[in-house]
This record gives C-alpha cells, sequence and structure tokens, in this order.
C-alpha cells in the first residue's frame, strides 16, 4: 500500500487498541484513521478468528465501501471475509451474506437497523459475540438523525464490557466525549481543535456574490485558465441544486458528474469511480461526498452554497490540501451567509481572503448569457423529468 511510516493517530492508537483498551480518536482527516482501526483488529483477528469479529457503522454508503476496500487490502493475505450493509443494495442478498457469518460487517446504520428488524435471527446472531465496535465519523452518528436505528444495532451486539468500542473522527465533539464516562480503560488521543480543523496547507478564499448569478460566477471560476484543468468539488446543500449545476456544465462541456441522495447506489458508485479516474474533473455533490471519501486528486473545493454548520464546512474543505498537499477553497457568500461565514471563521481560527481572479465585469462578459440559458434549460428539463416520472407513478397507482 505504499505506507513506510505510521500517522500520529496510529502510533497513538494502535499500540493501545491491541492492549484491549476502547479508544476515541481524533484527527484532521486524510491523516490514516482507518487503518489506526483497521490494522489492530485484523491483528486480533488473526490470533483468534471467528465471525462476525468487527462492526463498523458509518454514516454514508460511499465511506462504507471505502472502508472495505481498506480492510480487503489490508487483510488480502488472511483470507478475510467481509460484508458491506447499506441502502440501495439488495437486501435478501445483504441478509444471505450476514447468515455467513463475515469477520467484519461494514454498515450504515439505517439498513442494518432493517435487517434486525426483519432479516431473522438467522442473519443477525453473529452479531451478538462482536469482539469491536468501531464507529468511524462518530460526531455524525451521534447526531440526533441517527439515534433509533443506532440503539436498534447496539442493542443486539455484545455488550460494552465484553467488547471494545473504537470511536474515530476528525471533530471530537461534546456528544462523542460524553460517552467517554461509558466504557471501560478508555484511551483517548484528539489533536488539539485549532490544529485538526484546517489543513495548513489549504488556501481559503471568498467571493460575495448576489445569490441570483452564482452559477455564472461558478462558471467564470471553474472555466478560468488557470483553473481550466483542476479537479474540482462543488458542495451544495440540496440534491436538485447538484442536479441543475451538473447539466449546466454538461451544456458547456466540462467533464462533470454528480453526487447525491437522488440518485440509485449504482449511479453513486459509478459517479464516485468517474471522478477518481479522473474522468470527470468536476463534481458536484451534496454532504455525502464530505466526509472521509479519500479523493486524493481533488486541487478545489466550492462551496457554493454555505452549509449552516462550521464542522460541515470543515469536513467539505477537507477534501483537499490532505496529507501535506497543497489545495484551495472557495466560498460564494450572498447576502444570506454573512452570520454563517462569520461563524466558520470563528471556528477554524482564520479570516478568509477575498478571491480576485473572477470579476464582476469578467462574469458579465464571458458567461453570464450563456450560464442563463443553460440554466433555465436544466430546469425545465427536470421539471419534464418530474412530471413524467409523476404521471408513469399515477399510471401505476391506477389514479
Amino acid at each position: 500500500m505504499a505506507i513506510r511510516r505510521p500517522s500520529q493517530i496510529q502510533i497513538a492508537c494502535i499500540p493501545q487498541i491491541l492492549k484491549g483498551r476502547d479508544c476515541i480518536g481524533g484527527a484532521r482527516t486524510g491523516s490514516g484513521k482507518t487503518i489506526a482501526f483497521a490494522a489492530p483488529i485484523l491483528q486480533k483477528l488473526s490470533e483468534d478468528p471467528f465471525g462476525v469479529f468487527a462492526v463498523v457503522m458509518t454514516p454514508t454508503r460511499e465511506l462504507a465501501l471505502q472502508i472495505s476496500e481498506q480492510f480487503a487490502a489490508l487483510g488480502a493475505s488472511m483470507n478475510l471475509r467481509q460484508a458491506v450493509i447499506v441502502g440501495g443494495m439488495d437486501m435478501i442478498a445483504q441478509a444471505l451474506a450476514l447468515q455467513k457469518r463475515p469477520h467484519v460487517v461494514i454498515a450504515t446504520p439505517g439498513r442494518l437497523a432493517d435487517h434486525i428488524r426483519s432479516s431473522g435471527e438467522e442473519a443477525i446472531a453473529g452479531l451478538r459475540r462482536v469482539k469491536f465496535l468501531v464507529m468511524d465519523e462518530a460526531d455524525r452518528l451521534l447526531t440526533p438523525g441517527f439515534a433509533e436505528d443506532l440503539e436498534e444495532c447496539m442493542n443486539v451486539m455484545a455488550k460494552a464490557k465484553t467488547r471494545q468500542t473504537l470511536l474515530f473522527s476528525a471533530t471530537i465533539t461534546q456528544s462523542v466525549m460524553q460517552l467517554k464516562e461509558s466504557f471501560r480503560h478508555i484511551f483517548v488521543h484528539e489533536v488539539p481543535s485549532n490544529s485538526i480543523s484546517i489543513p495548513a496547507t489549504l488556501d481559503q478564499t471568498y467571493l460575495f456574490i448576489p445569490t441570483h448569478v452564482r452559477e455564472a460566477y461558478l462558471v467564470s471560476l471553474l472555466t478560468l485558465p488557470i483553473n481550466e484543468k483542476k479537479s474540482a468539488i462543488v458542495f451544495v446543500n440540496r440534491a436538485t441544486t447538484a442536479e441543475v449545476l451538473k447539466r449546466i456544465f454538461r451544456s458547456m462541456d466540462v467533464r462533470v458528474t454528480s453526487l447525491h441522495s437522488q440518485i440509485s447506489q449504482r449511479e453513486r458508485i459509478d459517479s464516485l469511480g468517474r471522478f477518481r479516474a479522473e474522468a470527470a474533473r468536476v463534481l458536484v455533490a451534496t454532504d455525502v461526498a464530505s466526509r472521509g471519501l479519500d479523493i486524493p486528486v481533488v486541487q478545489m473545493v466550492v462551496n457554493f452554497d454555505i452549509p449552516a454548520d462550521p464542522d460541515d464546512y470543515i469536513h467539505r474543505v477537507g477534501r483537499t490540501a490532505r496529507a501535506g498537499r497543497t489545495g484551495e477553497s472557495i466560498a460564494f457568500v450572498t447576502e444570506h451567509d454573512i452570520n454563517r461565514i462569520k461563524a466558520i471563521e470563528e471556528r477554524v481560527g482564520k479570516v478568509m481572503t477575498k478571491y480576485e481572479l473572477v470579476t464582476e465585469s469578467m462574469v458579465i462578459r464571458d458567461s453570464l448569457q450563456q450560464t442563463s440559458n443553460a440554466k433555465r434549460e436544466a430546469l425545465m428539463d427536470l421539471e419534464r423529468e418530474n412530471s413524467g416520472s409523476l404521471s408513469k407513478k399515477r399510471r401505476f397507482d391506477g389514479r
């Protein structure tokens, strides 16, 4: 895997996990957290192999698939059996995979909870003896949106006193630290928040623009001669926005793909694969792409929409400037985003500088009319497609 020396979090956590301690591990994105828990789990598995040995919980499907790839690479020499249990895939095939007692189960809470409720004791019996429970991106998993499903999963697993619990995240929130009292003999490794937030090699800038012309500014930004070959992720807050931007860029012959919750799992896998393989230069995505994903080619992150939570901004811009490489982020700030930007700057401890290469006159001259036409056509296409989908549903339902 071309890993020559351990990272800071691996040096700190691996020996403690091998000693049998529970662990809370915090370090910036791209610092090797997956190997920090996967390597000691596989070491312990090799000493006493049985399935299900470990369950890894993660908030997104894409991150679950990426963790699976890491386990497969690390466990290639020991015939590791694993199962990925995420939404958008066939439930029956997953239930059969669970019945075969894989050594490692990597799952999103919602889909694993679905199996616990409906797939029968034979499918979930292996979870009752699990030796390791990992929560990757633990701060996200411990939010109210995952609470019910996570509780359902935890109730069928081996109790805390008979298993090791490992919590890892780029941001260690109060909700994560509150669990410290629940575990035995716990080890905590946390890089101070002012150093984990933003990589030192990241150049943070902003563009202050009117809301109704953001698309034209985005086109001008990504087609500048200095940027036209850079790989970029454009983050938005809504799936509809992602689809509109994707269609605008396609009409302008920009190699683009999208990633959000409203497309099928197969499309999500294909989109991420195209971007990783550099078949697409621009990825337009919601926050499903903001956490944990290792995409080494990202040179620029654009926040087309500013997130409400400063920690979401940290995770988004963490897709670039990874592992010591340089990167840049540009925030599109409208008249509605001032308070959000102030909160972000306070959280990261740094004031953003103005991006000077895109000007109003340039946008009006080069991209405003073409982008406006492309946006109008994109919205009309989406409306037609949505109307067609509704008509099909009505015919199917007999209405």
